[in-house]
């Protein structure tokens, strides 16, 4: 009897393992945070409720992170665990593997970076497909033909008499021009596209001379001039704001005549002495009379 008293009296393992669990202060839930074991195995293995386990190697397995956690001694749980075990469990439920090792298992830290990881793929591919079909096609509006203004179109005819303001020349494409105020020289060189010139307010004669008209631009105030001559001809304007206004004024500009040879004078004709007129025969009729003779 005395033996079996002192048998009766050894506490079980799922009784040590709780005791210790409250001495530290700890709940089922702080246990199955550090162990990563299931709150529901926990109290299957202190309520030695083998039949809600799983198998032997996995319990056992269970109690011994469990002795680790709460500071007892893994190998003693280990073996009065199995003693416990022996012969008292029986189950035909399935088994399932569930990890007792924490290591085997994926830190929260890892799981939640890869997730905030793909989150932001998503919203950076989004942005950058968005981007794509916002921006306009290249080269659509930079050719001379989109920037070139209205100027092929003539001004109204009352445009030549109101038109006032300075005169700005504006180059849609690379264009050679001089630009003189009688003898003084204004401008002259290369415009580039995009390129403008005003001619100055003072200027009393300003005329120009270019060899590209189709690639300037003149604006006389707010007010757009008429063409100034037609394509690829060398024309010489005056760029007064009422010639300018002026449709059909500009003409090309007279190329410098060669210098002539001196022709030879011709010769002038040698006068010819007239033939003698013919004496016409006397007339019987009107012959004087010899009357001396009788």
């Amino acid at each position: 009897m005395d033996e079996e008293l002192v048998e009766t009296d050894v506490p079980s393992v799922g009784e040590r393992l709780r005791a210790a669990r409250e001495e530290k202060g700890l709940s089922l839930e702080d246990v199955a945070a550090q162990t990563r074991i299931p709150r529901r195995h926990l109290e299957s293995i202190e309520s030695a409720d083998w039949n809600n386990l799983p198998a032997p190697t996995y319990t056992i397995g269970f109690a011994r992170s469990y002795a680790s956690s709460v500071g007892l001694d893994r190998t003693d749980i280990a073996d009065q665990l199995r003693a416990e075990m022996g012969g008292q469990r029986t189950t035909t439920q399935s088994e399932v593997f569930e990890p007792a090792d924490p290591a085997r298992t994926m830190p929260k830290s890892l799981v939640f970076g890869a997730i905030i990881a793909v989150i932001a793929l998503i919203i950076l591919m989004s942005w950058l497909s968005r981007r794509s079909l916002e921006q306009p096609d290249e080269g659509v509006g930079n050719t001379p033909a989109a920037e070139a203004p209205a100027q092929q179109q003539p001004a109204a005819p009352a445009a030549a008499a109101t038109a006032q303001g300075p005169v700005v020349l504006t180059a849609t494409d690379a264009v050679w021009l001089s630009i003189k105020d009688g003898g003084n020289v204004l401008k002259q060189g290369i415009m580039q596209a995009g390129e403008t010139y005003q001619v100055p307010a003072t200027a009393t004669a300003p005329v120009l001379i270019t060899a590209k008209a189709e690639a300037l631009r003149i604006n006389v105030g707010t007010a757009v001039a008429p063409t100034i001559g037609p394509a690829a001809t060398k024309v010489k304007v005056s760029l007064l704001p009422a010639d300018l206004m002026k449709s059909g004024q500009a003409a090309p500009a007279a190329p410098a005549p060669a210098e002539a040879s001196p022709r030879p004078r011709p010769r002038a004709a040698t006068p010819t002495a007239a033939p003698p007129a013919a004496t016409p025969p006397a007339d019987p009729a009107t012959a004087p009379t010899n009357n001396s003779a009788i």
